[in-house]
Formats: structure tokens, sequence, C-alpha cells
């Protein structure tokens, strides 16, 4: 297990999107971010669809939700007074090493 999370950070510097590196692992709120993300990846969703499925307050998921969402990783359309958040072509883009830092976290989680 330690090997392999020794590998995991060696990859974790080989990583060139570092913005996905500040968003998830230099943030205290990282595995939250990751949960939003994992739930937008699976189907778009709004700010209180991911809370409920969650469990997790409503102005947390929306602060979340901003940040990701400044960074891009995320878009957001507007149907019928609703908003829903899609993965954005930048996320598809650094899937790889997404799921890596998400690796990477996991890892951390355990210790």
């Amino acid at each position: 297990m330690s090997e392999q999370r020794t590998l995991i950070k060696w990859d974790l510097c080989n990583i060139k999107d570092k913005d996905l590196l500040n968003l998830i692992v230099c943030r205290k709120g990282g595995e939250n971010t990751i949960k939003i993300l994992e739930c937008i990846l699976q189907k778009p969703q709004n700010t209180n669809q991911l809370a409920k499925k969650l469990k997790l307050d409503y102005k947390t998921v929306a602060y979340h939700i901003n940040i990701i969402e400044e960074h891009e990783y995320i878009t957001a359309q507007t149907f019928q007074k609703r908003t829903y958040y899609y993965p954005s072509k930048k996320l598809f883009k650094s899937l790889k090493e997404y799921t890596l830092v998400k690796e990477y976290i996991k890892f951390k989680k355990q210790d």
C-alpha cells in the first residue's frame, strides 16, 4: 500500500494541470469538491439536488460550486429557473489527472 502511495505522490509531481491540484489538493475542502465533481460527472445536477444527494448543507455545496466554476471545471446552464451544472471541456481534458488526484486524496484520508 505505501508503495502505491509513493507512486501516486510521484505522479502528482508530473501533473500538468496545476489548477486542478490547487482546486483539490491545496484546499481544505478538496474532499467535498471531489464528491460534487463525481456527482456532476454522473449526470448534470443543480445545487439543491447535490446537497440532498451528498447530505451536505446547501450553502456548503453552493460555496464549492462557485469555486469549481471559477476554475472552469464545470459549466452552468439554466432551464426553467433552475441552474444545472455540467462537466466542462477542461474537466474532460484533465480526466486522467483528476482520477489520479482523487486516488491521492483517498489514500491521504486513510493515513
